[in-house]
């Protein structure tokens, strides 16, 4: 039971909802999810964290950088189906398209980024 109520708390937020929708489009470090989503480090960083501790997310390291991806292969059975209730929930939904848009162009940008994405 706890684990399906860190799930829904986690779930239960408009940044972390489209946090997940770009994550379902490719993975993300912490700089390229503050250009789609037009937030702050803090708060994307924030938000990724507690996605990661409800076990939504898995964190990779690539070169600099830390990279969260959706957890398909890690996550519990029934995450999938909060996943695809995300997805089917955002989709038309005009927020997040533009997030997804901006996102098209959102890129790791150097170092600045990897001092970012390393915290």
């Amino acid at each position: 039971m706890r684990d399906l109520v860190k799930a829904m708390k986690a779930l239960s937020d408009e940044t972390r909802l489209r946090i997940v929708s770009l994550l379902m489009e490719r993975e993300c470090c912490v700089c390229e999810v503050m250009q789609a989503l037009e937030i702050s480090q803090t708060r994307a960083s924030r938000n990724l964290n507690l996605l990661h501790d409800a076990g939504f997310l898995k964190l990779k390291k690539d070169g600099l950088w830390s990279v969260y991806s959706i957890d398909t292969e890690g996550m519990k059975e029934y995450y999938a189906d909060l996943i695809e209730a995300v997805v089917k929930g955002l989709r038309g939904n005009n927020l997040a398209v533009n997030d997804r848009e901006r996102l098209e162009t959102a890129e790791r940008v150097g170092p600045k980024c990897a001092k970012v994405c390393n915290n």
